[in-house]
């Protein structure tokens, strides 16, 4: 019996918790100074839908484990309207986790939080978001009526700070 569970765990380890694994190498890249954002329809770690509306100025992109633990641990500090005062959102790409370490793990810890993480869940999805970009890097686009004005990419919560409450 020990051994049937084992082989259970293993099994699911390595086959039932993984993501999505389709080519997503022949994708457009999204962030892209001149393409429209308006079209981003994504759900936030309360599951509640958000689009980008006409006063957002910014999205801040984390691509990786690492940048969102950055970005997270800044906006924590910060009251929960910051993001909204600063005409700023914040989109983090978890795709690439495997979906039991999601479901178990992350998204049950994003709702600690008490500023909006609206999420891209979906390797699909995300990859055309990734393409392009130093996904090891905090990625801001800057938006004029919902078009890409300038992308800037930052290392650091100081730079974060910086360039969020810029005017």
């Amino acid at each position: 019996m020990k051994k049937i569970i084992i082989a259970i765990t293993l099994a699911l380890t390595f086959f039932g918790c993984s993501s999505k694994s389709e080519e997503v190498s022949n994708v457009t890249p999204t962030l892209v100074v001149g393409k429209s954002l308006s079209s981003i329809n994504l759900k936030d770690q309360f599951d509640k839908n958000h689009t980008l509306d006409a006063t957002t100025k910014k999205v801040v992109f984390a691509f990786s484990k690492d940048v969102a633990h950055t970005c997270n641990d800044f906006f924590a500090t910060k009251e929960a309207d910051y993001l909204a005062k600063n005409n700023t959102q914040f989109i983090a790409d978890v795709s690439a986790a495997p979906s039991l370490i999601r479901s178990m793990f992350i998204m049950p810890g994003l709702k600690d939080f008490k500023h909006t993480v609206l999420i891209l869940d979906d390797e699909t999805k995300a990859a055309p978001y990734r393409k392009g970009v130093d996904v090891e890097k905090i990625v801001v686009v800057y938006l004029d009526n919902g078009t890409i004005s300038n992308i800037k990419t930052l290392s650091n919560e100081k730079e974060l700070q910086a360039t969020i409450e810029a005017k």
